[in-house]
């Protein structure tokens, strides 16, 4: 219990500290920052309020937060379709999609059955969108549509849906349900922390921006500055992590850093190829479910399998 309060002191050190430099920038002019880098510094930071919020669910509820998260799923893959129209003959298998795939696979989620949410959507759901897609009778430009469906299916439900899972995820150390909770606590903060630092040092360097044409604001020098800081925090919560020494905290917090990096430029890819600069407004002005958990979405499946692997517990 003292552990659980800990890490919820430390998330809520940092939060208070970030909102109160956000709300600093908002009121004074900077020239290295513009108002847009502001507002979206301060955007990423009421989406860690958020989820802290739904992460200390997950020490009095693991069902309550695994729900949550599925109603997140629902709503990024709704974001996702929009941002990629399908057409007449896709929208049977869409229905599937949306009623059956996505909330079955966090009643898997739920019910601890790794065996089958772990291939129901890249084998089962997958098959079932190209057979039921093809059974329409519309073969225009078929491929590029179950594409869009499948990689909308597999980023906002599959790959989301890790991050719950870690609340089932039995390691050494970690065989607690508090235990647990506290796992997804510090994989979520690391990922909010990490995306928050990478925005900001690549606010102040710019040098050498990773792909400008799909997000000038980020940068190989924000981002390795950003993922530094997020090895130090990792190392600094270690005792709230089945990880047995600093060290593999720091480089676990690394890696979640540099997943989540990737997965925010994939989505900006997705958001300027379909021509649009936000996936939502789901938050007056702050863009929608997808600009705040595509860091998430990346990150967590490769979290979960590394420590899976590495510090798992011999029945997990």
């Amino acid at each position: 219990m003292l552990q659980n309060w800990g890490l919820a002191a430390a998330a809520l050190c940092l939060l208070a500290l970030a909102t109160v430099a956000g709300q600093w920038l908002r009121k004074h002019d900077s020239a290295a920052l513009d108002r847009r880098t502001v507002d979206a510094f301060n955007a990423r930071v009421q989406a860690w309020w958020f989820f802290s919020l739904l992460m200390a669910c997950g020490f009095f509820s693991p069902a309550l937060t695994i729900a949550l998260f599925g109603l997140l799923s629902f709503w990024a893959l709704r974001e996702f379709v929009t941002l990629t129209p399908t057409r007449i003959g896709d929208h049977r298998a869409l229905f599937w999609v949306f009623f059956f795939f996505t909330p079955m696979q966090f009643v898997l989620v739920a019910t601890d059955d790794y065996g089958l949410f772990s291939v129901l959507i890249p084998v089962y759901a997958f098959l079932f969108i190209a057979a039921r897609s093809a059974l329409s009778g519309d073969y225009d430009r078929f491929l590029e549509r179950i594409a869009k469906v499948q990689c909308g299916l597999m980023l906002c439900v599959y790959c989301l849906s890790f991050a719950p899972a870690l609340l089932n995820l039995r390691c050494l150390g970690a065989e607690q349900d508090a235990a647990r909770a506290r796992l997804l606590f510090f994989f979520v903060t690391i990922v909010l922390f990490a995306d928050l630092l990478q925005w900001v040092w690549s606010a102040f360097y710019r040098q050498h921006p990773i792909a400008e044409s799909i997000d000038a604001n980020r940068s190989w020098e924000g981002v390795a500055l950003g993922s530094a800081c997020a090895g130090v925090l990792g190392a600094a919560l270690v005792w709230a992590t089945p990880f047995h020494h600093w060290y593999q905290a720091a480089a676990m917090s690394i890696l979640i850093s540099l997943t989540a990096a990737a997965g925010s430029m994939t989505m900006a890819a997705v958001k300027r190829d379909r021509g649009e600069q936000v996936s939502g407004i789901f938050v007056e002005g702050h863009g929608g479910v997808l600009s705040r958990i595509d860091a998430i979405c990346f990150a967590a499946p490769v979290f979960y399998h590394v420590t899976r692997y590495f510090f798992g517990s011999p029945t997990s």
